[in-house]
């Protein structure tokens, strides 16, 4: 049987706690074996801040893992870009090219950068080998509301994504 291929999904939360309570189901559902969290990142944005607060999942080393370098580029793409000036906007463009070829294009950066505000946070989820149904149940006390912005499934894999959490 073939290893089901690896999904990256944004996930938007109403509370700026909200990613953070969703990662934590998540870590548990993989210690029962019911998903295979690669990777993770959290973006949380209080309401009085001016920019959000970013951390990786850093206990996870496997071959799976993204580096820091990656995430640090994807947040300073989506959060940053515009304090940066123009010197670091090109350097930003030219990586923006390079993270195109695994799906992060434009209309990625525009749908996130238009959905995570202040008042609220965002699950960066790396992950595979998912007992949906199961998943689905831990969250359905509505704890850790989750919203999906953006994923590189297909269209119509991504539509059922949306149909079975919204159950």
């Amino acid at each position: 049987m073939a290893a089901a291929s690896t999904t990256l999904t944004v996930w938007k939360f109403a509370t700026p706690e909200g990613a953070q309570s969703a990662e934590a189901t998540l870590l548990a559902l993989q210690k029962q074996e019911l998903i295979q969290v690669h990777d993770a990142a959290v973006v949380t944005w209080p309401e009085e801040r001016k920019r959000p607060k970013t951390q990786q999942l850093n206990n996870l080393t496997g071959a799976g893992a993204l580096s820091g370098t990656f995430w640090g580029m994807l947040f300073g793409l989506l959060f940053f870009v515009p304090f940066l000036g123009a010197a670091m906007g090109a350097a930003a463009g030219a990586i923006g090219g390079s993270m195109a070829d695994v799906g992060i294009d434009d209309k990625f950066i525009d749908d996130v950068k238009s959905e995570v505000k202040p008042g609220t946070s965002a699950l960066f989820l790396l992950s595979s080998d998912a007992v949906v149904e199961r998943v689905r149940d831990s969250f359905a006390d509505g704890a850790a509301d989750g919203q999906l912005i953006r994923s590189n499934l297909t269209h119509q894999e991504e539509q059922h994504l949306r149909e079975v959490f919204a159950a």
